[in-house]
């Protein structure tokens, strides 16, 4: 039986991006796996009075399974009612997003269980093929009023079943056309950022192409554009893994002064996933490292959390200037 994302208390992204390209910020995307991590960004968002996307990738719907998922959604919406009263603080407005679903049956299972947003990822398709699969999810979704996420151009690296060896950048020429006949509700793409923790190599000139988001501005003024592979790889959570026993190679990711500009512009959401990862399991082998006897998972897991609310909060208030932009949003959804 199909479930309304409105029953469980989410919103699309409509007035989420008429907001944020009016006011030059991003919402923030964050991917969640687990209770904690859903904690984290819910509690940060709601302190740092942020909208927020909550993206679920297919692997962590396989992970967490579709039914359970179902309800913690249902969960996060009284917890963020409940904390807003306790703390005498707005309330935010949230959106269930699906990450680079793979298939119409993917964006249509999670549409029916109760997803106010979806993004389909034809952009490994050839370009033709790319339009006509998400054109058939934005008829579905439509009907539904859930908004709809398309990509033109390829990103670099791994994130889950999401892997490229090389960037394609997107054309700009193409994305008029692309818009116009799918009728999605937002674009991402390729401009040099990269998926996964390993982006670019210690003294690697990292530069997105803010030339080309520029030119896409141009062709679709007003339109929301997306940036996924967004994290900035923080060196202390890096050098804290390796100090407590991790092995992870030297890398940087993308600069958050260039993410703060291109927030600035026609992008209104921006994906972040790593960082958080990076952060989290950073204060897992430290507390690990100091309390090697501790076996009580809310004794390590509890500090890991803090630690990635904290690390979203500084996001929202510093790169993408989400920070502070809930009751305006509010505001526009109760018109």
């Amino acid at each position: 039986m199909a479930v309304s994302y409105r029953d469980l208390g989410f919103v699309n992204t409509k007035a989420m991006f008429s907001a944020a390209v009016k006011g030059g910020f991003a919402v923030p995307a964050y991917n969640f796996n687990n209770m904690e991590q859903l904690q984290a960004i819910v509690t940060g968002c709601l302190e740092s009075q942020s909208p927020v996307i909550l993206q679920v990738s297919k692997g962590a719907r396989d992970y967490a399974d579709q039914t359970l998922l179902r309800y913690m959604g249902q969960g996060v919406i009284e917890m963020m009612k409940r904390m807003a009263k306790e703390k005498g603080l707005g309330e935010i407005p949230i959106t269930m997003h699906l990450d680079h679903g793979d298939s119409y049956e993917t964006c249509v299972s999670c549409i029916e269980s109760g997803f106010s947003s979806v993004m389909i990822d034809g952009s490994h398709h050839p370009y033709e093929q790319n339009v006509e699969l998400t054109r058939k999810v934005v008829e579905y979704a439509h009907k539904y009023d859930v908004t709809v996420e398309g990509e033109l151009g390829i990103l670099a690296g791994v994130e889950d079943d999401v892997k490229a060896e090389h960037h394609t950048y997107t054309q700009p020429e193409e994305v008029q056309d692309f818009v116009a006949k799918t009728g999605v509700d937002s674009l991402a793409i390729a401009i040099g950022t990269s998926h996964g923790a390993y982006k670019f190599k210690p003294g690697q000139k990292v530069e997105i192409r803010l030339d080309i988001l520029h030119e896409i501005e141009k062709k679709l003024p007003g339109f929301p554009i997306v940036l996924h592979g967004s994290s900035s790889v923080p060196q202390d959570a890096v050098e804290m893994i390796n100090k407590y026993g991790g092995k992870l190679k030297d890398s940087v990711g993308i600069p958050e002064n260039q993410l703060r500009e291109a927030a600035k512009s026609a992008v209104c959401k921006i994906n972040i996933d790593s960082d958080g990862r990076l952060v989290m399991t950073a204060k897992i082998r430290e507390v690990f490292a100091a309390k090697p006897e501790e076996f009580d998972p809310r004794k390590y897991l509890g500090p890991a959390r803090d630690a990635l609310k904290n690390l979203y909060i500084a996001k929202n208030k510093n790169v993408l200037g989400s920070a502070g932009k809930s009751a305006e949003i509010m505001a526009l959804l109760k018109k």
